[in-house]
């Protein structure tokens, strides 16, 4: 049987300075996004990055964009579903994703029209529930509630992490548990 995590991919939405500027949680957002990302890195999960019209809204913040791997990579969107840009459809084929990690903002937006689409095509969907936020926060519940109804699943990232590792055996936890410490 393959490994579950071979089959996961973490997908990063708009994290561009200018819809930041617009969540009240910000900093945190960055925080628990830096902290995901990381742990993804730490147990090899497949990572990919979206713009929203980058040439006209700026490129990803770069707190995040000067942390991660240099070969991850960004696609740009003009649609509000993550996986209308173009070549993010040839990434989860190329990486046999099948189910996607969603970290990335706005809730009611993209994220909640990316997790829509994935799931409408068989992929299943974990949204990160500390690594997402809107300009508006009482969107949030309504959102979720729907996509819960849907099977989509909300946990915290510590949650999926120590999950996908099952136990203090596994050979990243040291360092897993490190980042847990710093973050």
């Amino acid at each position: 049987m393959s490994d579950p995590i071979n089959h996961l991919g973490l997908l990063l939405i708009d994290y561009q300075d200018i819809f930041l500027n617009t969540i009240p949680d910000r900093e945190q957002l960055l925080q628990r996004t830096h902290f995901a990302l990381k742990a993804a890195e730490l147990l090899g999960l497949s990572i990919a990055v979206t713009e929203q019209l980058p040439g006209k809204l700026g490129p990803t913040t770069e707190t995040l964009s000067s942390t991660w791997e240099i070969n991850t990579p960004v696609f740009e969107k003009s649609a509000f579903s993550a996986l209308e840009a173009e070549g993010l459809q040839r990434w989860i084929e190329t990486n046999q994703i099948e189910h996607l990690l969603i970290a990335g903002i706005e809730t009611p937006i993209c994220v909640y029209q990316t997790a829509i689409q994935a799931l409408g095509e068989d992929i299943g969907v974990t949204l990160l529930s500390d690594c997402i936020s809107e300009r508006r926060p009482q969107d949030r519940k309504p959102v979720l509630e729907q996509l819960l109804a849907m099977d989509a699943h909300v946990l915290p990232s510590e949650t999926i992490f120590y999950s996908l590792m099952g136990s203090a055996g596994h050979p990243k936890f040291r360092a897993y548990t490190q980042l847990v410490k710093a973050g």
